[in-house]
C-alpha cells in the first residue's frame, strides 16, 4: 500500500469535544485535523461511519452504506443558512431527538430555498446514490412508523417488500422518506468538505468497514437473496467466533451470513458498491475480521452460545480478484487478529495487504511473538492499542505482575510512563505505517477506554476535552516522529 513511514491517530468523530452532545463534523473535527498536522502525523483513522442503533455500536448500523445523521454539524447548517442561530439556543435532554428537531427544521428551510445550486446538488446525491438511497429512507421511515419494530415483525407485505405495499408506503412516507434523504445529503456534503480541509493539511483518513452487518438493517430487508435466511427471512445460521483463551464459549456475534453463492453469481456488486461509496469519505479502508473472506463460524441460529459452529468457507481470492479488477487497487488494512491461521495469512499475503500489530499483545504471553516490535514486518500496521483494548495507561495497571515486569524488561523502562513507553516503540518500529489511539496520546486510564467486546451498555461513549491537546503533546508528538522517520522535514 506504502513505502512511505507514516503515523498517526486513532479517534472516531463521536470522541471529538461538542457542545451538541456525540462530537460532529463541525469546528473541533477541524482543529482535530490542525492537531495533527502540527504534531507532524499523516494517517487519521476513524471508525464506521453509518447510523448507530440505541447502543451506538459503529459496527451494527442500519446500513452499510448511510452516514450516521447525529454526525452533522448544526453550525454548519446555519453557515448553509439551513438553521438560524435561535435554532440551536436551547437543547433537549435527548440529544439525539433534539438534532432530529433540528434536522427536520433544516429540510423544512431547504425545500423553501431559492439557492438552485443547492438544489442541484441534491438531486445529484440522490441520483449518485439510488441503488441504495431509497430503500434506506423507505426503511428508516417504516422502522419510525412501527414504533422501531424490527423489520421481520413489520406486516408481511412490506416486510417481504411486495411491490403494491413498497409502492403504497413510498408515497404514504413520502415526507418522512425525503427528510431521511436530505439527511443524507447533508452527510455527505459535510464529510466532504472535512475530507478535503484534511487533504490540503496532508492527512490521509483510514476508515472502517465491518464484515457483517445487522440483521435489523436495511441491507438485509432490500436485499435478502444475498443473505443465508429461511424461506420466512429468519437467519439460518449467525456469526461468531469459536471458543478461544478468552472465552469458553466463544463469542456469538448473531449478524446474519452472505450467501456468498449469490454475491459471486453477482460478480460482487453490492460488496463493489460498499466500497466504492465508502472510498468517497475515505482513502484506506480497515476490513474488520478480515479472516471472514478465508472462512468464517457458522452457527445455527437459536443457539445460546458459539461452542456448536463449525467453520465455512469464505470467498477467498476471488471475491479480491474481482474487487481490484473493478477498483483498479486493494487500498485495504486487514484486520487479521484473533484466530488466524496460514490460509487467512496467505490469502492476505497474495493480495499485499498489511495486517495489524498490537503492542499491547506483544507482551501478553511473555514470550516473543508477531506483535513483538522485533518480528515487525515494514508491510504492516502497528497500533499500541485498538478501539477494543484498555487504554494503554489502563492494561498495564490491570495486567499481572509478570506481564508488568515482562514488559518493563522488554522495553527497558520503570513504566512510569508507559503510554508513551509503548507510543515510542510504535514510531520505532519497522512497519511503514502507526497509529496511536488518542487515549495513549494523553496518557489516560480505564475510565477512557471505547468499548469492551462482548458487552452492549456503557461503550463507545468517550469524548476527549477540548484543552487536552496541549503544545506540549504538540511537541513531543512531532519530536518522536521526525526522530524515526516517519515525517520528511524538507
Amino acid at each position: 500500500m506504502t513505502n512511505t513511514r507514516k503515523s498517526g491517530i486513532l479517534l472516531h468523530i463521536t470522541s471529538l469535544p461538542n457542545q451538541f452532545g456525540i462530537g460532529d463534523m463541525g469546528s473541533s473535527a477541524y482543529r482535530f485535523i490542525d492537531f495533527l498536522h502540527n504534531s507532524k502525523q499523516k494517517l487519521w483513522q476513524i471508525l464506521p461511519l453509518g447510523p448507530t442503533d440505541f447502543y451506538a455500536s459503529p459496527y451494527t448500523p442500519y446500513s452499510a452504506f448511510a452516514g450516521n445523521h447525529y454526525l452533522v454539524s448544526p453550525k454548519q447548517l446555519i453557515e448553509e443558512g439551513l438553521l438560524l442561530e435561535q435554532d440551536i439556543q436551547s437543547t433537549q435532554p435527548d440529544q439525539c431527538i433534539w438534532k432530529e428537531d433540528l434536522l427536520t427544521k433544516s429540510h423544512e428551510r431547504f425545500m423553501q430555498t431559492d439557492s438552485a445550486a443547492l438544489q442541484r446538488d441534491y438531486e445529484t446525491f440522490c441520483s449518485s446514490n439510488s441503488f441504495w438511497l431509497q430503500d434506506y429512507a423507505l426503511f428508516m421511515s417504516l422502522k419510525a412508523h412501527f414504533s422501531n419494530a424490527p423489520w421481520i415483525q413489520w406486516p408481511n407485505d412490506i416486510a417481504n417488500r411486495c411491490p403494491k405495499a413498497v409502492a403504497y408506503w413510498l408515497e404514504k412516507l413520502s415526507l418522512q422518506i425525503q427528510r431521511h434523504q436530505f439527511n443524507q445529503f447533508i452527510f455527505y456534503r459535510q464529510w466532504c468538505e472535512l475530507k478535503t480541509y484534511a487533504q490540503k493539511k496532508g492527512i490521509t483518513i483510514i476508515g472502517d468497514i465491518p464484515i457483517f452487518v445487522a440483521y435489523n438493517s436495511a441491507d438485509v430487508w432490500a436485499n435478502p437473496h444475498l443473505f443465508l435466511l429461511d424461506d420466512n427471512k429468519y437467519p439460518l445460521a449467525v456469526a461468531g467466533v469459536p471458543p478461544d483463551y478468552f472465552s469458553e464459549t466463544g463469542q456469538l456475534w448473531g449478524n446474519p451470513l452472505y450467501n456468498w453463492q449469490a454475491h459471486s453469481a453477482e460478480e460482487y456488486n453490492w460488496w463493489i458498491m460498499r466500497f466504492t461509496t465508502l472510498l468517497k469519505f475515505v482513502d484506506i479502508i480497515r476490513i474488520d475480521h478480515f479472516r471472514g473472506f478465508e472462512s468464517y463460524w457458522q452457527i445455527p441460529f437459536g443457539e445460546k452460545t458459539a461452542v456448536n459452529g463449525q467453520w465455512q468457507p469464505g470467498p477467498g481470492s476471488e471475491f479480491f480478484k474481482i474487487v481490484q479488477n473493478e477498483l483498479g487497487y486493494l487500498p485495504f488494512i486487514a484486520e487479521d487478529l484473533g484466530f488466524i491461521d496460514n490460509k487467512v495469512i496467505e490469502l492476505r499475503d497474495t493480495w499485499n495487504l498489511p495486517g495489524m500489530r498490537v503492542l499491547q499483545f506483544a507482551f501478553e504471553n511473555l514470550q516473543p511473538n508477531s506483535h513483538s516490535p522485533h518480528e515487525h514486518t515494514k508491510d504492516s500496521v502497528v497500533y499500541t492499542g485498538t478501539h477494543d483494548n484498555d487504554t494503554t495507561v489502563g492494561w498495564y495497571q490491570n495486567a499481572n505482575s509478570k506481564i508488568k515486569k515482562y514488559t518493563r524488561q522488554y522495553i527497558g523502562t520503570d513504566g512510569r510512563d508507559i503510554a508513551w513507553d509503548f507510543i515510542r516503540l510504535a514510531l520505532a518500529s519497522p512497519a511503514y505505517l502507526a497509529v496511536i489511539p488518542l487515549q495513549d496520546i494523553l496518557s489516560l486510564d480505564s475510565t477512557a477506554r471505547m468499548n469492551i467486546p462482548g458487552t452492549t451498555a456503557g461503550n463507545w461513549r468517550w469524548r476527549y476535552c477540548e484543552t487536552s491537546l496541549k503544545e506540549q503533546i504538540v511537541n513531543r508528538l512531532s519530536e518522536l516522529t521526525v526522530l524515526y522517520g516517519r515525517y520528511d522535514i524538507q
